[in-house]
C-alpha cells in the first residue's frame, strides 16, 4: 500500500495509534501522517513515534471530532501541508463505547454515542472532502486507497441482520454503541452513493473484537493483528468495494 498523506482520528491509542505505527513501517511510508487526539496527557506514544520517524512527518493535531471549530482548524493545518495534492486517506477511527442496557439506558448515553460515533465522522469527512477531491484529481481514473479514500472504523455490532447471532445476543448492554454504528453505516452508504462519480473510495470496516480499552483484554485479537489485516485489505480495494461494509479481511458484512 502506497499513500502520500493520511489523517487518522483518535490516533493517540488503540487502533488509531497502531495505524500510525504500521503506516510508518511500510516499505514506502506516507510523506505525511496527521494524527489527532483530544487529551494532551495521552500522547506520549504518539510523540515517540513522531520523534523516531525518519521518512514520515507525523503531525500531532489536537482535535475533538465533535467540535466544529477544532475540525476546521485541523483542516487548515492539513491543507497548508498537502497543498494542491490534497489528502489521500482519511481514517475515521475516533469513537466511544459506554455500556448501558435497556431499560436503564439514558438519553445522555444515547446522544454521546450518536454524536461521537455517527455525527463526528460525517462532519470530519465533510470538512476534508475538498482535500480528498483534490487528491482524486491527481491520478488517472480509478478508485483505490492510494488515490483518495475514506475508511470508517465501524463494527459488526452495527449490522442489524447480525444481531440474532449468539455473539451479539450476549452484548445487549451496548444498545447505544450498536445504534450509533448502524447509523454510521447508513450515513456513509448514502454519502458513497452521493459522491460515486468522484473517484473517492468510501468503505466501512469492522476491525474485529480487538484487545483495546474499548474491546477489553477478553477480546480475540491483538491490535497489531487487526490493523495489519485492515491494511492488507485496504491495499486491495477498488471501485467494486465503494460503499461496502466489510470485516478486516474484506468479507462482506450485511447492513
Amino acid at each position: 500500500m502506497e499513500v502520500e498523506s493520511v489523517l487518522v482520528t483518535g490516533a493517540n491509542r488503540g487502533i488509531g495509534l497502531e495505524f500510525v505505527r504500521q503506516l510508518v513501517k511500510l516499505p514506502r511510508p506516507p510523506k505525511y501522517i496527521f494524527a489527532t487526539y483530544r487529551d494532551r496527557n495521552t500522547i506520549e506514544a504518539l510523540k515517540q513515534l513522531r520523534d523516531e520517524s525518519k521518512d514520515t512527518i507525523i503531525l500531532l493535531i489536537k482535535m475533538d471530532a465533535r467540535n466544529a471549530d477544532q475540525i476546521e482548524s485541523a483542516r487548515l493545518v492539513i491543507e497548508d501541508m498537502v497543498g494542491d495534492k490534497g489528502l489521500n486517506l482519511l481514517i475515521n477511527n475516533a469513537g466511544v463505547l459506554k455500556r448501558e442496557a435497556f431499560p436503564e439506558i439514558t438519553e445522555e448515553n444515547m446522544l454521546l454515542h450518536f454524536t461521537t460515533n455517527t455525527v463526528a465522522p460525517v462532519m470530519v469527512f465533510k470538512a476534508m472532502f475538498p482535500l480528498l477531491q483534490k487528491a482524486a484529481t491527481q491520478a488517472p481514473t480509478g478508485v483505490n486507497v492510494s488515490k483518495a479514500a475514506v475508511l470508517n472504523i465501524s463494527s459488526a455490532g452495527g449490522s442489524i441482520e447480525s444481531q440474532s447471532s449468539e455473539f451479539h445476543k450476549q452484548r445487549l448492554d451496548s444498545i447505544s454503541y450498536k445504534t450509533s454504528k448502524a447509523a454510521l453505516n447508513m450515513a456513509m452508504k448514502v454519502i458513497s452513493l452521493t459522491i460515486k462519480e468522484q473517484d473517492i473510495l468510501v468503505v466501512n470496516m469492522c476491525p474485529g473484537w480487538v484487545k483495546t480499552d474499548m474491546g477489553s483484554e477478553a477480546a480475540d485479537l491483538e491490535i497489531s493483528e487487526s490493523v495489519s489485516a485492515m491494511m492488507s485489505t485496504l491495499s486491495r480495494l477498488n471501485e467494486r468495494h465503494h460503499g461496502t461494509f466489510m470485516d478486516r479481511n474484506g468479507e462482506t458484512i450485511p447492513y
